[in-house]
C-alpha cells in the first residue's frame, strides 16, 4: 500500500505500533506519514529527510511534528568525511558519548614506533591515555592483550579523547599535518554537505562537476567555493586544477567504478588524503584489497 495512504497505515496497524520509520524516497512523504503517526498513535517516529532545503529548518520540523529522529544518510556521508579530513592520518573515525570519545582506525607504517612493538611497552613507554581495541591483520581480526606485537600494515581501533589524538600520533611518528584545500570530484547532495562543513572551518574547496546546470548551482549555493564545470575523469583537467598539490581528493560522482578509479589515480598522483565513495558494498571485499586510504559507504 501507500505510506502517505491514511487508511493503509490504519489497516498496518499504526495504533498499536511502538515505532514508524519512513523512509521512502520522498521527504514529504515520510513527515506525512509522521504526521499521521503523531496525530493517531502514542508511537515513536524517524523519518529520512535528505532534502538540503530542509537543512535549517529540521529542528523546526521535528518539534512542529513531534518526530523522534530525522536521519539524512548524505549527511550523516558528509560529516564522516569532513571528520577525516580534519584528522586525516585516520582511516576511519567513530565519535561516541556525543563526540566526547572517539573510536579511530589508523595504519600502522614501517617508520611507525608501533611497528614490532606490543602493547605493554606501548603502555610503559609511550605515554598516552589510548585503548587498543582491535588490530585487523590480513583480513582477520584480533583482539590484543598486552603482549600482541603490532606490525607494519596492521590497521589498528582504538579509544581515545580527540583532544589527545594529535599528541599520541606525534608520539608514535604518524603524520598528523593539517589540511588546507580539498578537492572533490562529482557535485552531488554529499558534496554540498560537504563543502558547507569544510568552507566553515576554513579549508578551500573545488568541486569538478560535470553537469553544466548542477555547476551553476552549487556555484550560487556556495559562493566561497570554486566550481569547475568540466569531467572529472578527465586526467589533464584534474592535473590542471591542482590534484598534484591538493591536500585531499575525495571522489564523490554517482559512479562507484569512477569513484574507485580516480581515487587510484590520485594516489598515484599525489600525496593527498584520498576518500572514496562507494554505494554498493557488493565488492567491498575486492576493494577492500585495494590501495585506497577510506571508503565511505552511505547508507
Amino acid at each position: 500500500g501507500n505510506g502517505m495512504n491514511y487508511s493503509a497505515l490504519l489497516e498496518a496497524g499504526l495504533e498499536d505500533a511502538d515505532i514508524l520509520i519512513s523512509v521512502t524516497g520522498s521527504d514529504e512523504q515520510n513527515l506525512l506519514c509522521s504526521l499521521f503517526a503523531k496525530k493517531k498513535s502514542r508511537c515513536s517516529t524517524i523519518a529520512r529527510v535528505r532534502n538540503p532545503m530542509y537543512l535549517t529548518e529540521v529542528n523546526f520540523i521535528r518539534e512542529q511534528i513531534g518526530l523522534s529522529m530525522i536521519i539524512n544518510p548524505e549527511l550523516a556521508a558528509a560529516t564522516d568525511i569532513a571528520r577525516l579530513v580534519r584528522f586525516p592520518s585516520a582511516i576511519d573515525i567513530n565519535p561516541f558519548a556525543k563526540g566526547k570519545v572517539e573510536l579511530l582506525t589508523f595504519k600502522i607504517t614501517e617508520d611507525s614506533a608501533l611497528n614490532g612493538k606490543n602493547l605493554i611497552y606501548v603502555r610503559n613507554k609511550i605515554e598516552s591515555e589510548v585503548l587498543f581495541c582491535a588490530v585487523e591483520r590480513g583480513g582477520e581480526y584480533h583482539i590484543p592483550s598486552g603482549n600482541f606485537e603490532l606490525q607494519a600494515g596492521d590497521k589498528a581501533s582504538v579509544i581515545i579523547l580527540p583532544k589527545k589524538e594529535r599528541a599520541f600520533f606525534k608520539k608514535i611518528g604518524i603524520d598528523t599535518r593539517t589540511i588546507k584545500d580539498v578537492m572533490i570530484a562529482g557535485g552531488g547532495t554529499i558534496a554540498y554537505y560537504l563543502a558547507r562543513q569544510l568552507l566553515n572551518i576554513g579549508i578551500t574547496v573545488k568541486i569538478i562537476e560535470r553537469d553544466e546546470k548542477r555547476a551553476h548551482e552549487l556555484s550560487e549555493k556556495l559562493p566561497n567555493a570554486l566550481v569547475i564545470h568540466g569531467n572529472a575523469s578527465d586526467k589533464d583537467l584534474l592535473l590542471e586544477e591542482g590534484l598534484a598539490s591538493t591536500d585531499a581528493f575525495v571522489s564523490l560522482t554517482g559512479f562507484d567504478e569512477e569513484n574507485v578509479l580516480l581515487s587510484l589515480y590520485a594516489k598515484e598522483t599525489t600525496n593527498a588524503k584520498v576518500i572514496t565513495k562507494v554505494d554498493h558494498n557488493s565488492f567491498n571485499k575486492l576493494i577492500s584489497k585495494l590501495d585506497l586510504d577510506t571508503v565511505i559507504y552511505p547508507c
